[in-house]
């Protein structure tokens, strides 16, 4: 999540026609903002400004604020970034200030008149209307004429996030997602495929699919599970080097995918499936509609059918109902499971959802801050184990940039921002720049990171 702290500094010179045409965009949350965030900007430049993505400083006179709303901190930290160009407004230092996204979708008529500094408040859905807003007249000329997918890409040029469908059905008893996106809604296969073809066009290499949940894609559109077919196809497109599965549920999971991940070269041996608890009493409070027995299954049945996937997860601490039972539980069954990837976040009671409805939040904020403390400890042992059995081996990685002392990369079991790098040793025969696949020697590891030294060229 963007973490928004800005210093700026001032100058009383004459505005220039750069600083009119700048546009300052800040996304806050998941990369299911960022893919709307570049959607925006695209559109914005097409029509002649200058937009910029999460600068340090942002100085230009129309902000626009992308927000998150999926739990406690992130709201707050939407909230505090709002109020911080609302400051600038009142100063006369910012002309327009627009905000999109989940937050406003949910709270916009008490956004409305809790923060009137806002020009403009837009959701998940309409906030292409702020190109009208900004031209103040709708958006008619043949620049604005552009493919649905059109986007200013802020990733690296090798690396980008595809969205494949929005909203969710599952209603799970702490989640406000259905509440802020609606139902699930695919996009539809061919119009997926053109813009996976349009980025590979941009020099995107690597390909990270995104959903709130995948198991779903395709059953409102074709009446079946369709993300293998999906993926299979995008695995066929030259250029794409690596694709990237992000945010499948348990419940229904498609087990045809499993064959085409295994088939394909370049489909990542990586899986990003939130699993939240392992208690059948847990997994029922949490209305995750599978029992321990069946979840357990499946991750077994996903190691067997995939050899070497690394399964990212997220589980959760601190739901009403959770015990000391379920959560020594939780505790065993980690170490047991040995998630190769895995993150944790304590229980945010959020108004609206089945849990706030039905449950009493009955786990002090202090027990919930010490299991997730201890389940994030086990989860750190667990790390440094597997990373350190990568000690010897030669990996192929994907760089992402260059530091002082080293180039940085990933390998195919590591999403960007949120999973492991691969630090790479400079040297004087290195020929490295960012983009490049190479192959690398793993030297030494540490709880998330691997160091190693460049064997030979990779794919560029």
């Amino acid at each position: 999540m963007t973490s928004c702290m800005f210093v700026w500094y001032e100058s009383n010179s004459t505005l220039t026609l750069e600083t009119k045409k700048r546009i300052d965009i800040l996304t806050l949350g998941c990369s299911k903002n960022l893919v709307d965030s570049e959607r925006l900007m695209a559109r914005l430049e097409n029509a002649g400004y200058k937009c910029y993505h999460d600068a340090d400083r942002p100085t230009g006179r129309i902000v626009i604020i992308n927000t998150c709303g999926f739990i406690g901190d992130a709201k707050e930290e939407s909230i505090n970034t709002i109020l911080q160009f609302a400051q600038r407004k009142t100063a006369g230092k910012v002309d327009k200030l627009y905000v999109m996204g989940c937050l406003s979708q949910r709270y916009l008529h008490d956004l409305e008149d809790e923060i009137p500094e806002v020009d403009k408040w837009f959701g998940k859905f309409d906030f292409m209307k702020i190109v009208e807003e900004v031209e103040r007249q709708k958006a008619e000329g043949k620049k604005q004429k552009a493919e649905g997918f059109e986007r200013k890409l802020t990733t690296p040029k090798h690396y980008a996030y595809l969205k494949i469908s929005e909203g969710c059905n599952r209603f799970c008893s702490y989640c406000a997602i259905p509440l802020i996106t609606g139902r699930h809604t695919s996009r539809a296969k061919e119009d997926i495929l053109s813009e996976a073809r349009w980025l590979v066009g941009q020099g995107v290499k690597e390909i990270n699919v995104i959903a709130q949940d995948l198991s779903s894609y395709g059953l409102d559109l074709y009446g079946h599970h369709a993300l293998a077919e999906l993926v299979d196809e995008l695995a066929q497109i030259d250029g794409i080097y690596w694709i990237r599965l992000h945010y499948a549920y348990p419940t229904d999971f498609p087990d045809e995918l499993l064959e085409i991940m295994a088939k394909h070269k370049n489909v990542c041996k990586y899986l990003d499936i939130a699993l939240q608890h392992c208690t059948t009493h847990m997994l029922t409070q949490m209305r995750r509609h599978i029992t321990s027995e069946e979840q357990d299954a499946l991750i077994a049945h996903i190691r067997e059918k995939v050899p070497g996937i690394h399964i990212r997860t997220t589980l959760m601490v601190g739901h009403p109902g959770e015990t000391e039972e379920d959560f020594e539980q939780l505790c065993q069954w980690t170490r047991k499971m040995r998630f190769e990837r895995m993150g944790a976040f304590a229980y945010s009671e959020e108004e609206g959802t089945y849990a706030a409805q039905h449950y009493t939040d009955d786990v002090p904020d202090e027990i919930k801050q010490k299991r997730l403390s201890r389940l994030m400890d086990i989860q750190q042992a667990i790390s440094a184990e597997l990373q350190e059995e990568k000690v010897g081996k030669v990996l192929t990685v994907l760089v992402d940039r260059e530091e002082t002392d080293y180039w940085v990369g990933r390998t195919e079991y590591d999403s960007p921002e949120v999973d492991c790098e691969v630090l790479i040793q400079k040297e004087n025969h290195n020929i490295i720049k960012t983009g490049d696949f190479i192959e690398v020697k793993i030297e030494r590891a540490e709880e998330f990171d691997l160091y190693g030294k460049q064997v030979n060229m990779g794919r560029a």
